[in-house]
């Protein structure tokens, strides 16, 4: 179990982070791609969500077409470069791949797509360009995964795209939610910064859509809307004490580390609410940070944690421990968070109930709450004629991507309910050609 200190610089905040797959250098790709079997209907590209044609890109990395493999990872994922690194690779491509019924460590199949991507990326060798112009115009509401693969698919196909963005980077969650060990700030607006100056597209920051008016204002200048806008802030919840100082939703925290780092204070004690990927991360960096005792508490047991066994093993390898059949009643503290008391379940017939009596209290001075994040209702409110279904997610055509009102599309988490990247990046570029279809048939 690692033991790490207290981040004082950048440097020690990076080698507290240390990134979890590193760049390879050319040997290490040469080596490691000559392994593939370049499988016939490979069960890789079945379990990849973009479907992006491993076998190939891995061929051409061994052939030293590292340029091609590039394009080959593009054409199917403008976010492949970074989902080389943030996807969880052990449970979609590499966990499909056919090395694991022999005992055979997988293809480092994230690794050489991070390797190929990032060649072009860092030599800004363009591979993409706009479409002719089409003359029509495309709005996006959110520029993190799925927003910027729509606006890249629709550049390839002639449209003008401007995307509005509330903060003051691009990338959503690829930027501010994700684990800083997974991937560096610098690693993922170099991908973004490739792409804007590839295809052209314009990200508006600091520019929030937040009333009826603006959305109709949308309407009257551009020919499509497209809603990338992801979840909002982590969700309530509803026990005494939730207000005290030191109690922090999961989204937040993880926002505030990815922006200032080494300046982010983490006290001695803290607890950790939730069982999902969310509050592994959590977990993880708050022991990363040097806080002495990382306590993750989930109300059922460590089988049945939403979150994906792997995050939970580097959660624990990186000082955290779990604790599991407990359910937070209140925040202790007067002022700020002093303990949280919690008692014990127990599944029975298949529910969840309390055990009588069984009430204690963990001390702490941070807690923070993986408890989901809230959906996005209110936005959507604005939108005449958009449906939600009964989870507050937004009821798109399975194939288009359009909504219940025909000039808007949608995709990412508004839509799934929270997923990963890579999913985001798949809805945006269908949606695009959704798009084009859909205005294509007004003008038949």
């Amino acid at each position: 179990m690692a033991d790490y200190k207290r981040p004082a610089s950048e440097e020690d905040f990076h080698q507290n982070f240390a990134q979890k797959k590193p760049l390879m250098n050319d040997t290490e790709a040469y080596l490691e791609s000559s392994r593939c079997l370049f499988c016939f209907d490979a069960p890789c590209v079945t379990a990849c969500p973009t479907g992006i044609d491993i076998p190939l890109f891995i061929k051409q990395i061994s052939s030293g077409n590292t340029e091609g493999a590039a394009k080959t990872i593009f054409d199917q994922n403008w976010f492949g470069n970074a989902c080389g690194k943030v996807c969880p690779t052990k449970v979609l491509c590499e966990g499909a791949c056919v090395y694991n019924h022999q005992d055979v460590k997988p293809i480092d199949i994230g690794r050489l797509q991070t390797y190929a991507t990032d060649s072009v990326i860092s030599s800004g060798k363009t591979l993409f360009k706009p479409g002719a112009s089409n003359g029509r115009k495309v709005a996006i509401i959110g520029a993190g995964p799925a927003g910027i693969s729509c606006a890249c698919e629709l550049r390839t196909l002639g449209y003008e795209v401007d995307i509005f963005e509330s903060k003051e980077k691009p990338s959503g969650l690829t930027l501010y939610g994700t684990a800083p060990y997974k991937i560096t700030n610098e690693e993922v607006l170099a991908e973004i910064e490739y792409l804007e100056n590839s295809l052209g597209f314009n990200i508006h920051y600091n520019s929030t859509i937040s009333t009826k008016e603006q959305i109709e204002e949308l309407q009257s200048n551009y020919d499509a809307i497209f809603l990338g806008v992801g979840l909002g802030p982590t969700a309530k919840l509803d026990i005494p004490g939730i207000d005290l100082k030191n109690v922090e939703g999961a989204v937040e925290f993880v926002e505030e580390l990815r922006m200032k780092q080494h300046e982010v204070t983490v006290p001695d004690r803290v607890i950790v609410l939730g069982g999902g990927n969310t509050a592994m991360d959590a977990a993880s960096e708050t022991s990363r940070m040097g806080a002495e005792s990382v306590i993750l508490a989930y109300r059922r047991s460590k089988e049945q944690m939403g979150g994906y066994s792997f995050e939970y093993d580097l959660a624990v390898s990186a000082g955290a421990k779990g604790l599991f059949n407990v359910q937070p009643v209140r925040i202790v503290g007067t002022d700020k968070v002093e303990g949280v008391e919690f008692i014990r379940t127990e599944q029975k017939n298949g529910k969840l109930e309390y055990v009588s009596g069984s009430e204690f209290i963990l001390e702490c001075e941070l807690v923070i709450k993986a408890t989901g994040q809230a959906k996005m209702a209110p936005f959507f409110d604005l939108i005449d004629g958009l449906e939600l279904d009964s989870g507050n997610r937004v009821i798109v055509d399975s194939e288009s991507f359009q909504t219940t009102n025909p000039f808007f599309f949608a995709g990412g988490d508004s839509v799934n309910g929270g997923a990963e990247v890579v999913n985001g990046a798949h809805d945006g570029k269908a949606a695009a050609h959704g798009i084009e279809a859909w205005l294509n048939s007004q003008n038949s």
